[in-house]
C-alpha cells in the first residue's frame, strides 16, 4: 500500500484582494513534503500574488496558511522568522547582490543565521557552489558570469541554510532553451540531494511537465482556482477546457501566459 507524503504547506480558503479588487478567492489546497508544486494560470491571474501571500508578504483578505500544521498569519513575529528560517527564496532576476561577489552573497545568510565560524562558513560556500556547477567562482561577481549561471548562483544561496521548502520565482524567465533545462535538471537534483519541497510559479510548459508532480491552476475570469494535481493528468482530462487549452498550447503562443 502507497503511504501519502505528510502535508508541508495547507492552503485553507485564501482569498487576496488589492483594494476593493478580488485577484483570487477561496483557494484550498495542499501541497505534500517532497513535491515539485507549480502555480500555473493564464496572464494576470495572480500567481506571483499567491507566492507573495506564501511568504507572507502579503495578507490575506480571508483565510490561512499553514506550515506543517502551524498557521503563519496567527503566528507572533519570532515564530514567522522561525519559519522563514526554513526557507529558500530566488526571484526572476535572481536578485543577487551585484557589489557583492558570489561567495560574499552565499556568506551573507549564513552569517545573520547561524553561529558557524569563519572557516566553516567559508567550506558551506565552496559546497553549495559546488553543488550548482560553479565550483572556484567564490570571486566572481554576478555582472561577470552569463545569466544561467547566475540563476545558480541564486540558487546556491537559496540551500546555504538547507531550506525544508525552495520558492521559485518564474525561474527560467530570460532564458534560452538549454539552460532552462539544465536549470530543470539542477532543480531536480537539489531537490533529491536536500530532501526539500519545491514550490514554483512558471508558465514554461517544458518545465512544469519535466519537473513538476503537483500543481493549481489560477483562472482570471472566475477569479478563483479550477483545476489541482498533477499538470499531466490535467493536460489528459477534457475539462476544464481552459486548462486542458493552456497545457496543449503552441510555444508561439507562450509569452501571452507571462505575467
Amino acid at each position: 500500500m502507497t503511504v501519502s507524503a505528510p502535508v508541508q504547506i495547507e492552503v485553507r480558503d485564501l482569498t487576496m484582494t488589492y483594494g476593493q479588487t478580488v485577484i483570487q478567492r477561496d483557494l484550498s489546497f495542499n501541497i505534500n513534503h517532497g513535491d515539485i508544486f507549480v502555480i500555473m494560470g493564464g496572464s494576470g491571474c495572480g500567481k506571483s500574488t499567491l507566492l507573495k501571500h506564501m511568504l507572507g508578504l502579503m495578507v490575506p483578505s480571508r483565510g490561512d496558511i499553514l506550515y506543517s500544521g502551524a498557521s503563519f498569519f496567527q503566528a507572533n513575529e519570532a515564530e514567522q522568522g522561525a519559519m522563514r528560517q526554513r526557507w529558500g527564496i530566488t526571484y526572476q532576476s535572481g536578485g543577487l547582490f551585484s557589489a557583492m561577489t558570489l561567495a560574499e552573497n552565499i556568506t551573507l545568510p549564513l552569517q545573520l543565521y547561524t553561529n558557524y565560524s569563519a572557516a566553516e562558513i567559508s567550506d558551506i560556500v565552496a559546497y553549495k557552489l559546488a553543488l550548482v556547477g560553479l565550483a572556484g567562482y567564490q570571486s566572481y561577481y554576478p555582472a561577470e558570469i552569463s545569466g544561467g549561471m547566475q540563476k545558480r548562483a541564486a540558487l546556491a544561496r537559496a540551500i546555504a541554510l538547507d531550506p525544508q521548502i525552495l520558492f521559485f520565482d518564474e525561474p527560467s524567465a530570460g532564458l534560452d532553451p538549454i539552460s532552462s533545462r539544465l536549470l530543470d535538471e539542477l532543480i531536480l537534483q537539489i531537490k533529491e540531494s536536500t530532501g526539500a519541497t519545491v514550490v514554483i510559479v512558471t508558465h514554461e510548459l517544458p518545465s512544469i511537465f519535466a519537473i513538476a508532480n503537483n500543481s493549481v491552476y489560477l483562472d482570471n475570469v472566475s477569479k478563483t482556482m479550477i483545476a489541482y494535481g498533477d499538470p499531466a493528468q490535467l493536460r489528459d482530462r477534457d475539462r476544464p477546457a481552459v486548462v486542458k487549452q493552456f497545457l496543449t498550447r503552441s510555444a508561439a503562443a507562450d509569452d501571452e501566459d507571462r505575467l
